[in-house]
């Protein structure tokens, strides 16, 4: 059986040798391959004799070879594949993601007005991949890991996986790898559920409690039997789940400080002029300083 592959994006940039970091952290918990790919559309041909003042590739090269450094500092005995693909990137990078187990790319830190413009090519893959692609940002660094609390369960600030569960349709791919995630990391998982309350849980004094809490139960016990079965599933990875009486995407992103992964679902078929990505990953892509999965589901 080959082993799986780990592709990561490189342009050179320290949010991309930051993804390199991750991949190969990740690469190695999985004894997967790490695919360090760089795409340049101008990349030329050349004889393998090419004598190093006339290699047109070089920049390119020196991309690649800068993260094979840094990985190899981390992890030596590694397997890793250096690519250079004469494409333009989302091409290569969209190719790339139906032959890997995930696709990891790095990201900046966005000004407010780009954080609502969907142009880079990290977006336009993350809106289009057919696997899971996981963005990092330049800041980002390995943290040691720490047990579960002594309830088994997470606490606010401890290293766990965050996922968000949308409970409006089936969400098995997502699921899948936030429990995978943190089963091969030994961590616990913290799902969280965001449940807009309705006009008439709104009084002339504020919010009814009553209705918040009869909205909030119900919601918390659709959360459950959608996780159930995954809990069954990695009986060891403890548990948390929380629900809040917010928009989705206000609940994860009030929940996720201290998270070592936020796992975020796409849906593949959206409406026609609809964005590519939903209201929470858009919010998570430009605002969660953690590594942030996205992975499309039905």
């Amino acid at each position: 059986m080959e082993p799986e592959v780990i592709t990561v994006g490189l342009d050179g940039s320290v949010e991309s040798l930051a993804a390199a970091r991750w991949a190969a952290d990740e690469a190695d918990r999985r004894n997967a391959v790490l695919r360090l790919l760089h795409a340049w559309i101008l990349l030329a041909a050349e004889a393998p004799d090419t004598p190093p003042e006339r290699d047109q590739n070089a920049g390119a090269r020196r991309i690649v070879r800068q993260a094979l450094d840094e990985v190899r500092d981390r992890h030596p005995h590694l397997q890793v594949v250096e690519d250079l693909v004469g494409s333009e990137a989302d091409v290569a990078l969209l190719r790339a993601a139906d032959e890997s187990r995930m696709v990891v790319l790095g990201t900046r830190a966005l000004t407010t007005w780009e954080s609502y413009v969907l142009g880079d090519v990290s977006l336009d893959v993350v809106g289009r991949a057919e696997g899971p692609v996981v963005l990092v940002r330049g800041s980002w660094c390995a943290k040691p890991q720490r047990s579960a609390s002594a309830e088994g369960v997470p606490s606010a600030e401890q290293p766990r996986i965050v996922v968000g569960v949308s409970l409006n349709g089936p969400c098995e791919p997502l699921l899948a790898f936030a429990f995978d995630a943190a089963a091969t990391r030994g961590l616990p998982l913290h799902a969280v559920h965001g449940r807009s309350l309705p006009v008439h849980a709104y009084a002339p004094w504020g919010v009814d409690p009553d209705v918040a809490e009869e909205i909030t139960e119900e919601a918390d016990g659709e959360l459950r039997e959608t996780v159930d079965p995954w809990r069954a599933r990695f009986p060891d990875v403890p548990v948390q789940l929380t629900v809040l009486p917010e928009s989705p995407t206000r609940a994860v992103i009030q929940t996720v400080s201290g998270a070592e992964l936020l796992a975020v679902g796409r849906r593949r078929h959206r409406p026609l002029l609809a964005p590519r990505v939903g209201p929470v990953a858009h919010a998570a892509i430009h605002h969660v300083t953690c590594p942030v999965a996205v992975v499309p589901h039905e």
